[in-house]
């Protein structure tokens, strides 16, 4: 029988030859001990050159492509390709691992930089996105993720002078990266005119923010900021690739070869050309470079390492060679030296020294060479090409012999025979041709039988035989040398092969995976000495088997390091080496045969050896010698968890069906009822499929789980406390080491683990987010910080996390195929942990954010079911499933010693000994080495103490937990008993259950408090209800049962049993009475008649119910006629009709006793007095179903007995209560979890005191106790409501609606704001002009464009635009956003993109302007340890908060978040550290921060609908409430996960859900909510208490509690009165309040935020007004005004004075004062207003009104002068002409009328300008005011005369006119205003300045631009500022181009911006 282990020798890496230049850049330094870093492969390589030896670095696991060198130069980053790539970070001296980052990547790692402390790491991803990450790289944290480029980054390197900032390059771009907060946020470097836009392949940052960049041409660029300073031309010849800066200055290597040194002013220091040296070529081209004081070591693209000493520089040294370009598939090994030959792509043949590890010979041939063998006396080395033709070489000078081609395809093989007679050549046309070499390699034979190309052959001893395998996976063999093929297999049965390189044949079956038949592997040797194989496939293992080896899927022991297929091996002539070759990675490894090795050496391996020698998982092959596995373990290993429906599909459940069924939901619903239910005690403990999971607490309680339950079990007073937060299965449990504390984790589809206090019940952290379907195993640390899991999913995934905080320190997938059943961190060692499972027994140490395993070293991993550490770091117990305890020094099996017959499942480590437990039933203690048993102890009935709670089923059932404390031994054993074993033996029984199968049967009795439950476990069993709380009596069945019932008198008791039968038994004694088998089918369900129990009904699953007569004994009735399987009985008062329900859903009715069937209509049905209902279906209980009765069945109902609530039973492990009769769907319910899966039963006692339920899956009967109406403390535990919220709808609001319809327009995205049409002018071909003037021109000079009449003397253009003033609040759509800051000297607020802060004092505004987009929430820190401190959240797609210092104006922090669509909401916590934010996202997730990190904590969707606010609670840091749309909600942060609670409002009567609108905070856990009614509801905890009833008589919008003296200001919408104001200050409780009446003068006021001060209110309105109010006088000040609806489209500057008026949709016209910063006045007109304009003399203004009027007011007197109505559309321009004689006003209707105002103020119109094709937008007077010139919506330019309206179309003419003003956005002269991106969006509005050198843009974006004027070059050049939301609507100059003063259209704001002139 062949050995079927692996093989006890193994494989050394040895050396490894090449390096990798291809493709890859700056990946070779010295290290701190002056070795050289780089890698090859999968390897990391550390060469020490003084001693020529190499140290390899294998934590990878496919190609390495990226390095990096830590600033201490010890440690080594390195990335990898793949689908999950990963980083590593090692020690360069050690080679081993210490960090792992991984899970952000993908496809691959192209670069990496370590910044100047060393503390940061930055990668750059392969992805599409090219994804930048930032890491905290010892803790595998990512600080920031940000998308890189659209195009590949080459490099990337933090400024080392500058700190958080970061220089990027690559095709086309360089980029200028700050890391703030979690946003890293670029800056494109600006090439401007000094250079060309280029590619950038590498670069370095030098002081005083400069950056040089080597460019694909060659040139050096210089970066000063984002700006390129200038050029070094020429650097070198072509593109650089690599650029190294050390103390000395900077070197740089180009693809021309050489390398150049620079000093640190980059000035050239000299020049190397590495071509022309000694081992120079032609071609060759450096890819890396580093210098490092007089050496400077150089990397080719060609595989070749150079070393340079600077004063010698004409003498570099060759210190590492490889080959390059190309597949590398030759190898031959010497047959008598140790030489290696390969010969590959490049066309390179070479022949390694195996001794020296060095290069001795190289020859270049013509062709690819693809095969090689070197001839027996070692003289010939025949090489084989790609073109098919061959060559043969004379060892000693490479010399050539000869050159044959006989073939057109590629050789693939050739060899020599043993006795060198002859060559046999195979190629890919499928034959194998036979050469003499005696006859100088004539042709003497072919060998023609494959039908497909050769790839493997093999000669025999005596050179007679040759056989061959090709690539149709055929075996052939031939004779020699004819070539003639041997069919007979007979004559080869003796056939001595001389070596064996074949694939197939049956010696190597083994090297074939067992179920695959697939052709990865290329390549085989033998090494028939010391019987081992060597195989060579494509994924990148090098294989170990014995040879030969029969059987498929042998065991081998595998090693990595070839990145992807190794495409040969061979045994070196010796056998001490086998060298491999590597395909695309063209490296040649050299590995050192180590043959069996003794023991003893074992403990001392290298520790890469450990990693490289696995003992193969894969090959799990049929071994003979596995020992048999145990029965439990086999049922548990199956057991899957998995759930149709998890809860957590909720939800999105009811989302779907909700849909479907709102038309019934609109009904008015059946309340919930007012008594409930509160978990009283839980009979069971899950022992048959979990193992130690049982512990005393500190306090001597004892606590373990059971269904979705945490008990906590105090065995004094035999009563139980519950853990009720998991809404699942809980399957393992772990006791933090200070005993007070527990780890619970359960199944789920994103399962979680909570930890939790054992006295208060309540969560401590929740983990979620790392395993699927459940967690089966836990371990806390020793110093209870950290805490291990594992997961059920297919890998397995481990995790450590840091609990408190929630956070994931490591994790690893992949961890075994098998189940794992504990995890164990070390108690010494606290990152260090191991785990245990079928068939594993791994030792893990954490690195970085993964984990390193390796595998226990024993012959055959035997499956382990529990293990413990010893009393020191290194030794560690585990029990095994054949009874052994296995001993472990660190990884290493020292010794086995049998504990128990079968399986141990449970040991526990005492200070001086060990106890185990296993499934013989014994308890077992043992000294501290397990070398002798000190005592057992047996469970058997015989010791059960009298005290005990119950009755011990069966005599040594398996344990499955033991733990210790208190003198006592606590067992649990699988039959679910929980047992207390005394040190002197006694043993008392303290809780139990039922055994694993479903438990369905149950009955309680009819007058005592007493149960019966009968369950698959082959088991009835009768419970005591009353505070004993213990099992009366059992009795075992010959099979499993699912119902039973007591008789009327309670002294007989039915049971149905699964095959059909049934018994009736004695009540008290459980003896049978009768038995009868009349069915084949499940007994369902069983009932006796009321009254004397005369009959019995016996319903079954082969849908019969038979009526027996219980005193005859006889069958009597037979109900026919359903046709599926019974479900449900109930009989009448009467005993006369029996009811029935099938799984069908449908109903029947039977008259007793001959089981008659008849018809009763429904409402009869209701009228029927029934002795029971536990029946499902029916009108009386149609609201029992829920939404989603598709996958939750109602499986148990159960009716009081005063009939006023029904309780069912649901699967999904559900139990609801509902008010009697259940009419209408969906009622209204109380729901409680604490079954897990499905319940399958529920029942009232007799007295209706308790409820009773059986979990099917669970095992578990619960006691529930009722609690009446009235009778309710407010529990934590409370129920969750109802399925479906009321659908009353919460309210309506005009305000309300209109915030949470709002669809906010995110900048970049935004469209047209008029309706244009045609072709935009940057599009338009221009027609040539016919004068083209000759260039000296004899005609006049051209007029000037402009007129330019009224600014001084010298002109001069303005460079900058500086914002001075806004003018405009964002009140309408956004709530609390107004503060004091600084003790209310300033005040801070928002509009559009712009924080401004207001100095009170001086009425001067800060501004900060980092938002991209409009800030929709505000927010300041209130703790004294972060004064000013401020967090704006905006608009955007993936938008960011900002967190900043409102004085200085500094970002703190820049948070990107996920919410979609804008922040809607932000919060600062009670020790301002964490912020909590909430998106506008569909999910409305919530999510709270570190700010200063920029790290997230937690997250979690937030509500369906709209929330509008979250606020932390002003005492804490873990509590928070959020308010919106029907909703509010209680929010807690456990570690890092979110748990929240719906408000409950059934405590009062006829409260319902409103909208909730805002929220404040009181002492003693109040809350108070602002409704959309104007009512505050005040809750305590999370149940209402109370309501304020109309605390305003519209929606309550804000609130606010402040902090010193907990006083609450509220604001609303309501009508000023005499009692009453929009704004109120109220007491702590909210019972008695002041009312403030603000002086607006307006109809409603609509305060929308509040913010107090020391004695100042300051509040925020809808109409845009920020007002201080006093709070002793009730003074109100207007501290900001603006327009409160927009667009404003209507801008006029005086023509001599620094004011100017705005128009607005309002329909108010205000006049604005720049120099005063405030308006002056408003109007109201009581139409929106579209455009206004000042006469040439400043007395007149002109606006034209929405409606088509227009209006002339006199500016002294505000008095019209004049108004009149022409036209129905609105009236888009309006102007005086210069000499004050004509108005002329442009409208919609593509017209433009004139009105002669000399004519007085009647205004009839004289003329109008028609065939316009579209409407207006702007006009412009000539200067002589007898032309206008206008601009349509078809994006035409017009020019008519006035007054006669004709138009002018004279090209010519045109060009002479010179204009009095120029608001135009088209028009040749400015066509250069038009940007490329304008496809959606337009230039909406311009202005040319005074002087006539500039113009000043609006477009759709938001942006204001300044251009030259004019500028007809497309594209010009320009200025951008930004501020501005979407659609500017107006822009314009003032007098003297001081101030550009622009228009916001969704901002409704003003800005003003100061012009900054050009110096002279």
């Amino acid at each position: 029988m062949a050995d079927r282990t692996a093989p006890n020798c193994h494989l050394r890496l040895e050396w490894v030859y090449g390096y990798r230049g291809h493709q890859c850049r700056n990946n070779l330094y010295y290290t701190a001990a002056k070795e050289i870093v780089y890698f090859v492969a999968g390897v990391g390589v550390v060469y020490n050159t003084r001693e020529h030896k190499q140290k390899f670095y294998l934590g990878h696991n496919d190609d390495i492509i990226s390095l990096a060198l830590h600033p201490e130069r010890v440690l080594v980053a390195t990335g990898q390709v793949g689908k999950e790539p990963y980083i590593c970070v090692w020690d360069s001296y050690t080679v081993q691992t210490v960090s792992i980052l991984k899970d952000v990547h993908t496809h691959g790692i192209a670069c990496l930089a370590f910044d100047l402390e060393g503390q940061c790491l930055v990668s750059v991803g392969l992805d599409s996105k090219n994804t930048i990450c930032v890491w905290d790289w010892r803790r595998g944290k990512v600080l920031a993720a940000a998308p890189g480029h659209t195009d590949r980054i080459f490099d990337i390197s933090w400024d080392l002078y500058q700190p958080s900032k970061l220089v990027s390059c690559g095709v086309k771009h360089i980029k200028f990266w700050s890391l703030c907060g979690n946003a890293l946020t670029p800056k494109r470097g600006v090439f401007g005119k000094t250079g060309d836009l280029q590619t950038i392949l590498c670069l370095a940052c030098a002081k005083d923010e400069v950056t040089y960049s080597g460019a694909l041409n060659g040139d050096i660029y210089v970066w000063k900021g984002i700006n390129l300073m200038r050029t070094v031309q020429g650097a070198h010849g072509s593109g650089i690739f690599s650029m190294n800066a050390c103390e000395e200055g900077f070197a740089t290597g180009g693809r021309d070869g050489c390398v150049r040194l620079w000093d640190l002013n980059f000035k050239p220091i000299t020049v190397i050309d590495l071509r022309e040296t000694d081992q120079g070529y032609k071609g060759l081209s450096v890819r890396s470079v580093c210098w490092r004081g007089d050496h400077i070591l150089v990397g080719t693209q060609d595989s070749e390492i150079f070393e340079i000493v600077v004063h010698d520089r004409n003498k570099p040294f060759l210190i590492m060679q490889g080959h390059c370009e190309g597949e590398l598939w030759a190898l031959a090994v010497h047959p008598t030296k140790p030489l290696a030959m390969t010969g590959s792509d490049d066309r390179s043949v070479r022949i390694w020294s195996l001794i020296d590890h060095a290069l001795i010979a190289r020859c270049n041939m013509e062709e690819p060479i693809r095969c090689a063998a070197v001839s027996t006396d070692g003289i010939h080395l025949a090489l084989g090409m790609k073109d098919g033709s061959f060559t043969v070489l004379r060892v000693r000078d490479m010399t050539e012999v000869v050159h044959i081609k006989d073939r057109k395809e590629a050789i693939h093989e050739l060899k020599y025979s043993p006795d060198g007679a002859h060559l046999a050549v195979g190629s890919n046309d499928n034959s194998v041709d036979i050469y003499g070499v005696v006859q100088r390699y004539k042709k003497v034979g072919e060998c023609i039988g494959s039908t497909s190309f050769i790839t493997h052959m093999d000669w025999s001893t005596d050179s007679k035989y040759l056989q061959t395998n090709d690539g149709s996976g055929r075996r052939l063999f031939y004779r020699m040398p004819s070539g003639k093929e041997v069919t007979n297999r007979e004559e080869l049965k003796l056939v001595q092969w001389a070596t064996w390189t074949c694939v197939l044949g049956p010696e190597v079956n083994g090297i074939w995976p067992k179920y695959s038949d697939i052709n990865d592997i290329n390549s085989v040797d033998a090494n028939f000495n010391n019987q081992v194989l060597v195989t060579a496939d494509d994924y990148g293992l090098v294989k170990l088997l014995r040879y030969p080896c029969v059987k498929k899927g042998a065991k081998f022991k595998k090693y990595l390091g070839h990145s992807a297929h190794i495409t040969n091996a061979r045994w070196s002539h010796d056998y001490q080496w086998v060298i491999t070759i590597g395909g695309a990675d063209h490296s040649v490894f050299q590995w050192k045969f180590v043959p069996e090795r003794k023991s003893k050496e074992a403990l001392h391996i290298a520790p890469q050896e450990i990693l490289a020698d696995s003992n193969s998982e894969e090959s799990d092959s049929d071994q003979s010698d596995v020992p048999e596995m145990d029965s439990e373990i086999e049922q548990e290993t199956q057991l899957t968890y998995r759930r149709q429906v998890y809860k957590e599909d909720l939800p999105q459940l009811k989302e779907q069906c909700k849909e479907k069924h709102r038309a019934t939901a609109m009904k008015k619903r059946e309340r919930a009822p007012g008594s409930g239910v509160k978990l009283h005690f839980i009979h069971g403990y899950r022992g048959y499929d979990c193992r130690s999971n049982l512990f005393y607490t500190q306090t001597g309680e004892i606590v373990y789980h059971v269904a979705a339950v945490g008990v906590v079990y105090n065995r004094q007073q035999n009563t139980q406390r519950f853990y009720m937060g998991h809404d699942d299965d809980i399957l393992c449990l772990a006791l933090h080491p200070l005993k007070d504390f527990v780890a619970t984790g359960q199944v789920g589809r994103d399962s979680s683990i909570h930890i939790w206090d054992t006295e208060m019940l309540k969560p401590m952290s929740v983990l979620k987010g790392f395993h699927q379907l459940g967690v089966c195993a836990l371990d806390f640390s020793a110093d209870g910080k950290r805490l291990a899991s594992v997961g059920l999913d297919d890998n397995h995934t481990i995790v450590l996390w840091d609990w408190r905080k929630g956070e994931k320190l490591s994790a690893m997938r992949l961890v075994h195929k098998d189940k794992i059943f504990v995890v164990k961190i070390n108690p010494y060692l606290p990152d260090k942990l191991i785990t245990a499972g079928v068939k594993h027994m791994k030792f893990w140490h954490k690195a970085g954010g993964g984990l390193i395993g390796r595998k226990g070293n024993m012959g055959k991993t035997e499956t382990m079911m529990c293990a413990v550490y010893g009393w020191s770091e290194e030794m560690v117990f585990s029990g095994t499933c054949t009874g052994d305890i296995c001993i472990w020094r660190d990884m290493f099996l020292m010794k086995t010693v049998k504990a128990h017959d079968g399986p141990v499942f449970s040991m526990h480590a005492l200070e001086k000994g060990f106890v185990t437990g296993g499934k013989d039933g014994i308890v077992a203690l043992w000294d501290d080495t397990f070398e002798r048993c000190l005592k057992t102890y047996a469970i058997k009935r015989a010791v059960l103490a009298p005290g005990s709670k119950g009755l011990l089923l069966e005599d040594n059932p398996s344990i499955r937990a033991i733990s210790l404390g208190h003198g006592h031994i606590l067992v649990g054993t699988k039959n679910g008993e929980i047992l207390e074993v005394d040190k002197s033996g006694p043993i008392t029984l303290l809780v139990q259950g039922h055994m694993e199968g479903e438990v369905w049967g149950l009955a309680t009795h009819p007058h005592l408090p007493l149960c019966a439950t009968v369950s698959d476990d082959k088991t009835l069993r009768i419970w005591d209800l009353s505070p004993s709380h213990c099992m009366l009596a059992v009795r075992k069945l010959r099979k499993g049962g699912r119902c039973c019932c007591f008789s009327p008198d309670g002294k007989a008791l039915a049971v149905g049993l699964n095959d059909g039968s049934f018994i009736i038994v004695n009540a008290d004694t459980l003896e049978d009475l009768v038995s009868f088998h009349h069915r084949k089918d499940i007994i369902s369900d069983i009932r006796f008649s009321p009254g004397a129990g005369k009959y019995l009904a016996v319903a079954s699953g082969d849908s019969f119910v038979d009526i027996y007569n219980v005193m005859s004994s006889k069958r009597v009735g037979v109900c026919k006629g359903c046709l599926n399987y019974i479900t449900h009985l109930d009989w009448d008062r009467r005993g006369k009709l029996l009811q029935v329900n099938t799984s069908a859903k449908e109903q029947f009715f039977f008259e007793a006793p001959r089981g008659k069937r008849q018809t009763i209509p429904a409402t009869e049905v209701e009228k029927i007095d029934w002795s029971t209902w536990t029946c499902v279906l029916g009108t009386s209980v149609e609201g029992i179903w829920p939404v989603i009765s598709e996958v939750a069945e109602v499986t148990a109902a159960c009716l009081s007995n005063d009939r006023k609530v029904l309780a069912t039973g649901d699967d999904l492990g559900y139990i609801k209560l509902f008010k009697y009769p259940v009419k209408g769907k969906y009622a209204k319910f109380k729901r409680y979890v604490a079954h897990s899966t499905h319940v399958t039963n529920v029942r009232w006692t007799h007295d209706d005191s308790l409820l009773v339920t059986v979990g099917g899956g669970d095992t578990c009967l619960m006691i529930w106790a009722h609690e009446p109406e009235g009778h309710r403390e407010i529990r934590q535990c409370d129920s969750e409501e109802s399925d479906i919220e009321s659908e009353d709808d919460g309210g309506y609001d005009s305000d309300v609606t209109r915030e949470n319809e709002i669809n906010y327009t995110i900048k970049a995205l935004s469209t047209n704001m008029r309706p244009m049409t045609g072709v935009k002018p940057h599009l338009q071909l221009k027609e040539p002009s016919v004068d083209e003037r000759p260039p000296v021109s004899r005609a006049l000079p051209q007029p000037e464009k402009l007129q330019t009449n009224n600014v001084g003397k010298k002109k001069r253009p303005i460079e900058e635009l500086v914002l001075e003033l806004v003018f405009g609040y964002r009140g309408n759509d956004c709530r609390n956003n107004v503060h004091y800051l600084n003790e209310g000297t300033d005040i801070i607020y928002h509009t559009a993109s712009v924080g401004i802060v207001l100095n009170l004092t001086t009425s001067c505004q800060s501004f900060y302007v980092e938002h991209s987009d409009d800030i929709l929430c505000l927010t300041i820190n209130q703790h004294p340890k972060f004064p000013n401190v401020v967090a704006t959240g905006q608009v955007a797609t993936s938008p960011s908060i900002h967190v900043w210092d409102a004085m200085t104006k500094q970002t703190l922090s820049v948070l990107r978040c996920f919410h979609g669509g804008g922040v809607c909401s932000v919060s600062f916590s009670a020790t301002g550290k964490l912020l909590l934010s909430v998106g506008l996202d569909p999910e409305h997730t919530v999510t709270i921060w570190k700010w200063q990190e920029g790290a997230k904590v937690a997250s979690r969707i937030g509500h369906t609908q709209r929330i509008f606010v979250a606020e932390f609670r002003p005492d804490s840091d873990t509590h928070f409430v959020s308010v919106g749309i029907k909703h509010v909600r209680f929010w807690t942060l456990a570690g890092r996960a979110l748990l929240s609670k719906k408000g409950v409002l059934s405590t009062l009567e006829d409260a319902r859900m409103q909208t909730m609108l805002s929220v404040a905070f009181g002492a003693n856990n109040l809350t108070f909510t602002g409704t959309i009614s104007g009512d505050v509801c005040v809750w305590k905890e999370h149940i209402l208490v109370r309501i304020v009833a109309k605390a305003h008589t519209g929606p309550v919008f804000t609130m606010y509690t402040t902090l010193r003296d907990g006083l609450i200001v509220t604001g609303g919408k309501e009508r000023p009165s005499k009692e009453g104001g929009a704004l109120k200050l109220w007491d702590q409780e909210l019972k008695r309040c002041r009312a403030f009446r603000l002086e607006t003068g307006q109809i409603i006021d609509c305060v929308r935020s509040v913010c107090r001060g020391k004695g100042k209110i300051l509040v925020g309105t809808r109409n845009a007004e920020i007002i201080e109010v006093g709070e002793k006088n009730a003074a109100c000040n207007i501290l900001v005004n603006g327009h409160m609806d927009g667009p404003i489209w209507g801008l006029g500057t005086h023509p001599s004075r620094d004011v100017f008026l705005s128009a607005a949709e309002d329909g108010t016209v205000r006049l604005w004062d720049i120099p005063e910063k405030k308006m002056l006045n408003k109007v109201n007109l009581g139409h929106p207003a579209h455009t206004i304009s000042y006469s040439p003399e400043g007395d007149m203004v002109a606006i034209g009104m929405k409606n088509g009027e227009f209006i002339i007011l006199l500016v002294a007197s505000l008095k019209i002068w004049g108004k009149k109505r022409d036209r129905r559309s609105p009236i888009q321009d309006i102007r005086f002409s210069p000499n004050s004689r004509y108005l002329a006003v442009g409208s919609n209707e593509c017209a433009v009328d004139f009105y002669d105002l000399t004519l007085g103020p009647q205004l009839n119109r004289i003329n109008s300008c028609r065939d316009i094709p579209s409407f207006v937008m702007q006009m412009d007077f000539s200067a002589d005011s007898n032309y206008v010139q206008i601009s349509t919506g078809a994006y035409k330019r017009l020019v008519y005369e006035v007054p006669s309206g004709k138009q002018v179309t004279e090209q010519s003419y045109i060009d002479r006119i010179t204009w009095a003003t120029w608001t135009s956005v088209l028009g040749d002269e400015v066509v250069g205003i038009w940007s490329r991106n304008t496809d959606k969006a337009d230039v909406t509005c311009a202005c040319v300045s005074h002087s006539g050198l500039n113009i000043v843009t609006g477009d759709d974006f938001g942006m204001v631009k300044l251009f030259d004027f004019p500028c007809p070059e497309k594209f010009a050049k320009h200025k951008r500022f930004l501020g501005h939301s979407a659609h500017l609507t107006n822009v314009r100059f003032t007098n003297g181009d001081r101030f550009v003063v622009s228009a916001g259209g969704d901002d409704r704001s003003l800005f003003v911006w100061r012009c900054v002139h050009a110096p002279h």
